[in-house]
């Protein structure tokens, strides 16, 4: 049987001038595959040999094979470009020369042309690559992470109190809570060096972009003073700032930003007042 949006195994029955037609696994001549000349590869096959071909549906619907390895299979999750836009959905690039659907109810949230996310490969009623941005269903939690590992993921939702779900490894789930980052995000965001603080009874992981708080606070002095230098001395904001306002400007939480403060002016860097804060 054949694997559509998938490799198969098969062997090359036929050659013509164009290509090669593979087995089609029915004993009929007529259901044999054809591989394209200019989808083999540069691959110059003999009939009996047996090739590892990626097996899709074409926009005639006819089986198709290709040895140029697609950037995506059938039950995979993987990180692909929106290239258009049209009456029935968006299409995405997988490397094919058919670009494959996501159909409206397959998303989840707006994609824009141009920009990649994470999506879920599957095959629609008639048998055709189709993908959806609904791909929650589809990770794991059977991971080997530990607590204090550092990962990369990509963001592809948030929960109803801004927390973002990141796929990590494109197949395993995790969570940022919305305080545990300062900066937007956004779907199909990827996020380098997460730190595991957390591994939730479902196995899910707790993460978070935040430095170890030594290298945090060292940054936001840093920031702070950038931020005096570069208007006078003088910033409106000081420890009764509202958290809002401190997340906006410097992003992190009024916590780290007292903390801050505290530092630079034990080290009688800056000194405050009711209108703001100084540097000396």
């Amino acid at each position: 049987m054949i694997k559509i949006g998938d490799y198969n195994n098969l062997c090359v029955k036929r050659k013509t001038d164009f290509g090669y037609f593979l087995d089609g696994k029915t004993d009929n001549s007529k259901d044999d595959i054809l591989l394209h000349k200019k989808l083999a590869n540069k691959n110059k096959l003999e009939i009996g040999d047996f090739v590892n071909a990626f097996i899709y549906i074409d926009s005639e619907g006819r089986k198709t094979a290709t040895l140029i390895p697609p950037k995506a299979k059938v039950n995979e999750i993987n990180y692909l470009k929106v290239v258009a836009h049209t009456k029935i959905g968006s299409f995405i690039d997988v490397g094919l020369q058919k670009d494959i659907l996501v159909p409206f109810k397959a998303k989840t949230y707006d994609i824009e042309k141009g920009n990649r996310y994470l999506f879920y490969i599957y095959l629609d009623k008639t048998g055709r690559l189709a993908a959806t941005t609904d791909i929650d269903p589809y990770l794991e939690t059977n991971h080997n992470y530990k607590i204090g590992d550092t990962v990369s993921g990509i963001v592809y939702s948030f929960q109803t109190n801004n927390s973002a779900n990141v796929c990590v490894d494109k197949k395993y789930v995790g969570v940022i809570l919305h305080n545990e980052y300062f900066t937007k995000l956004k779907e199909g965001d990827i996020l380098e060096e997460l730190k595991v603080i957390k591994i939730y009874e479902d196995g899910k992981l707790g993460l978070t972009p935040r430095k170890e708080r030594k290298e945090e606070l060292d940054n936001l002095e840093v920031s702070i003073l950038s931020y005096l230098e570069g208007n006078d001395n003088f910033m409106r904001f000081n420890d009764k700032t509202s958290p809002e306002e401190i997340e906006t400007v410097f992003n992190t939480s009024k916590k780290n930003f007292k903390r801050a403060l505290g530092v630079l002016m034990k080290k009688d860097i800056i000194y405050q007042d009711e209108n703001g804060t100084y540097k000396k």
